[in-house]
Formats: C-alpha cells, structure tokens, sequence
C-alpha cells in the first residue's frame, strides 16, 4: 500500500531524502493508513535557557526542577492574568503569584450579589487562581497612584518611589524617616484615601547605572557606557537617560532616533550597516538566552537582568507601574523588583524565562547586600517608537549548511525550519515497520538553536509520541523498543532557525 504524502507541511520545511534504507523499504501495510492532512504537532514542552536557570539557582537558591516549574508555571499565569481581567471587568484588584507554592492569586472586589460572587469564582477557579477579596479596584488604585504622580513628581529624594502594590491592595509609598509626616500630608493634599495608601520608611536612594557598560557594550560620543536592551528591526532599545535624540553610538556605531528621561526612561538607537542585529541575550555564562517575546509576567514572578558589571542577576517582579524620583527628576510606569545591580548594568535586558519585560533604569543597593532595580517595560518603548522586537531566529542571513552530526543511521534527511515551526519525516509523511525491534533517530541541528526531536505512532485515531528528546540544544537522540506499525518523527524548532539532519534506523 502506499504511503500517504503529507503536505501539510511542505510550506514548513525543505525536505531531501539523501540516503534510503529500512525507512524506505517496509512500506507494507499493517492498517489503515492514517488520513491526510494530520498535523506534526508534538506535545508543548515549556524549556527554558540553561543560563537562566543555573542564575535562578543562584540568586533564588532554587534546583533545576524547581527553577523550570516556576517559569512553566509563571507563563501560563501571565495568560490567566489577561483571560482574567476582561471576565472580572470593574471588580478586578490584579493578580500575583506566590513563588514559593506555584499559586495564582486575582484580587476581586467583593459583591454583595452572590451570585455575581459566585460566578467570579468559578472565573477564577477556570484560570486556575484563587479569589482573595479586597476593598480597592486596580483601577481605583491606579488613579490614586497617578495623583501621587503630580503631587510627589517635584519632592526631594526624602520621597524616592511609589507604586501600586497588589498583593496589599495598596498604594505605597516609600519615604525616608524623617520624611514620614511629609509623606503624610502630600497624600492628603492629593486627594488619596488614607486608608488606601501604606507609608514604609526606605533607605532607598535610587541612581541611574550609566558609568560602564551592562549586557552588551556600547559608547556615547559624549563619553560614558550603556548597554543594548533588546534588538528591534533597524536597532536596538536602551535607557534614554543614556542618550539624547541625536547622540551617535559606537560598538555598535548608531545614533540614538528617539530618547525620554526623565518621565519615561526609553530610548532607541538606530545602527548602521554591517551591524547584525541577534533576538538573544547575552547570558554571562558564554551563551546567549533567545528572546522569543515580550509577555508581560506577573507580579512574583521570577526575573534575570543582564549586565556587565555583575552578569546575569536574578529575583522576583514586585510591582508595575513604580513612580521613582533620580536626581535628575521622576520617572514613571517602571517595573519595581528585587534583582541587584550596579552602576554600569544600566539600559541591559530584564528577561523572564525567553519573554523580554524591559530595560535597567536605576535603583538602589549592590549586588553584595541586596537592593531595589527598576526597569523600564519594554512595550511602551516599542509603542512609543512603533518598533517589532527581533526575537529568535531573527537576524536574517542565510542558512547554514545541513548539519552533519548524525552518522552510522540506516537513512538520513535533511530541512529548514524557522522557530517554532515543525516538520514530519520521513519527507513529510510516515514509515511502516513489519515487525517489533529498536527505532533509532539523531537529530543534528543548527549551532545556537534549540531543536527537539519526536517519534511518534499512529494509535489508529491518532499520532501518539512514544519517545522525545528534548534537552537544551539542537543535538538529540532517541530510542524506542516498539511492535509494528507507522511511525514518524517530528522535528520541532523550540527556538532558533536553521537547518538539520536527521538520522533514522527502523527494525
């Protein structure tokens, strides 16, 4: 009988069958074969970058496992969050998590409606969160936050920051000692329940990192040092209190198009020719960490910065939209945290698990006692500017020659994917097998990528995976004692593009 052509995924990948073997010579028919059209689509396996988890184990004292959970984790709470706020409407308060047990929690107002109550329960309980009932909307303590803005924009820095805590359901202000009663009174003068708002006393003297460089390096013609943010098409995103519109850059040569400090604290720089711009972070360890996008995480999640006074540096997000008064004025809408840095990590990536959050903006402390950073979000910089962050695989070129690491396999087959795309083999469609014995596959790919390899059987109704390899990297083996019966491999592009090849031998 013959093989059925998938060509669903003909458009996915560029498939060449360079040596025949066992794959190619038992295509005899033990059932059905399974229908046309099925799509490769292994099972989700949320990874993230090894230099990611070896600084979370570092700076958060986790394991491995327990540092890959808590990213899995996070990033399905950073969808709950969005599904969340448009079911929960006006009586949304916000959502966090707690790091330690993996629990979502959403803020709701509470509703003398029962049922009302009762169905934003069950809301929370679809998403996965518990309800914890509070006094204020998130709206509500926004709009007193931004008050706060005008009243304290021109104190001293006897008032450095404030900023919308969630998990109080709060606005909090911090103040130094002997600014308490000051704090007090601005409070009142600008129109802020006092009920709703929680004075702390801080020693926090917030400064902008400019002085060398953090992530990877570049120069102001002025003089001074500041690092890339993340690559976007035409350049990268920085810091504006790196650069006013107009200062030209070396190491990358470029000159900065747009520029807010203080305020807002972005900026963008636009490179010249020759320079290759990377959807990836540099990771301190020899790597990079691929960026495969900008999903805002929620507040307790796990977060690394980027930078090359102190490397990669790791904590958890405890606030959005932070007020923060720098010597040079205040700035708004930051990301208030627990990562440390120092001067020279300024304008470096903020990176939770591969989704970019944002850039270093200033803040408090060392990395030898602990501090307070806050960072610039990344998606008001893109708006801003109407820029598209590179995210991996980005970068453009053309691909690399058919890695060649798989030797010694009965059959071998070659193709191109672009990150997150996947690809059947043989050559898009399946083999058949007569008898019970050993499946092997090796699967090579592209240097710099991370590419998974699948084998997978047909049920009957379905392709089932049977056997995967899905460590970091693009390097993968596989093998599997099966009866007989079709089978195929899945090739998945995790992140990263590029070509591969893959190795296979069937009983």
């Amino acid at each position: 009988m013959a093989r059925t052509t998938w060509r669903t995924f003909a458009a996915a990948c560029a498939t060449t069958a360079i040596v025949t073997g066992p794959l190619a010579l038992h295509a005899t028919a033990a059932s059905a074969p399974p229908p046309d059209g099925t799509a490769a689509t292994p099972p989700a396996v949320e990874k993230a970058p090894p230099g990611v988890l070896r600084a979370m184990q570092r700076d958060l004292g986790l394991s491995t496992r327990d540092a890959t959970e808590r990213l899995a984790f996070q990033s399905d709470a950073a969808s709950a969050e969005v599904t969340l706020e448009a079911k929960l409407g006006d009586e949304f308060a916000g959502v966090w998590v707690d790091p330690e047990e993996n629990t979502l929690y959403v803020g709701v107002v509470a509703d003398s409606d029962r049922r009302a109550a009762s169905a934003d329960r069950r809301a929370a309980s679809a998403a996965g969160a518990r309800v914890v009932a509070v006094e204020h909307t998130l709206d509500e303590l926004e709009t007193w936050k931004s008050r706060l803005d005008a009243e304290l924009a021109d104190e001293t820095d006897a008032i450095p920051s404030w900023y919308v805590d969630v998990t109080t359901n709060a606005v909090v202000v911090n103040a130094h000692a002997d600014a308490l009663d000051e704090a007090a009174e601005l409070v009142e003068a600008a129109g802020v329940p006092a009920g709703a708002v929680e004075i702390v006393t801080t020693t926090e003297s917030p400064r902008t990192f400019i002085d060398v460089v953090g992530g990877n390096a570049y120069y102001m013609s002025g003089g001074g040092r500041c690092s890339v943010g993340f690559a976007v098409q035409g350049g990268f995103v920085t810091a504006g209190h790196c650069g006013q519109t107009g200062t030209t850059t070396t190491s990358p040569n470029g000159t900065f198009r747009g520029s807010s400090f203080p305020g807002r604290d972005y900026g963008w720089v636009q490179v010249g020719a020759g320079n290759t711009l990377v959807g990836a972070v540099n990771n301190y360890s020899g790597g990079r960490v691929q960026v495969a996008g900008s999903t805002a995480a929620p507040v307790g999640a796990a977060v690394c910065r980027s930078g090359s006074t102190t490397g990669w540096r790791c904590g958890t997000i405890q606030a959005y939209n932070s007020s923060v008064t720098y010597p040079q004025g205040t700035v708004t809408g930051l990301i208030r945290t627990n990562v440390c840095a120092e001067p020279g990590d300024s304008g470096g990536s903020l990176l939770a698990g591969n989704q970019a959050q944002g850039v270093t903006s200033g803040g408090s402390g060392n990395c030898r006692t602990g501090g307070t950073t806050y960072f610039q979000p990344v998606n008001p910089i893109l708006s801003a500017y109407g820029l598209t962050l590179i995210t991996s695989g980005g970068g453009g070129g053309n691909p690399e020659p058919p890695p060649a690491g798989c030797t010694g396999y009965a059959s071998t087959f070659t193709g191109t994917l672009s990150s997150g795309a996947t690809a059947a083999q043989p050559n898009g469609s399946y083999y058949t097998t007569t008898r019970s014995g050993t499946h092997r596959g090796c699967l090579s790919g592209p240097s710099g990528a991370d590419f998974d390899l699948y084998l997978q059987k047909w049920s009957g109704s379905q392709w089932v995976s049977v056997a995967q390899s899905t460590a970091p990297g693009s390097s993968e083996t596989v093998t599997y004692n099966g009866t007989s019966g079709y089978y195929r491999y899945v090739v998945h592009a995790y992140s990263g593009s590029g070509s591969y090849t893959l190795g296979a031998t069937a009983p």
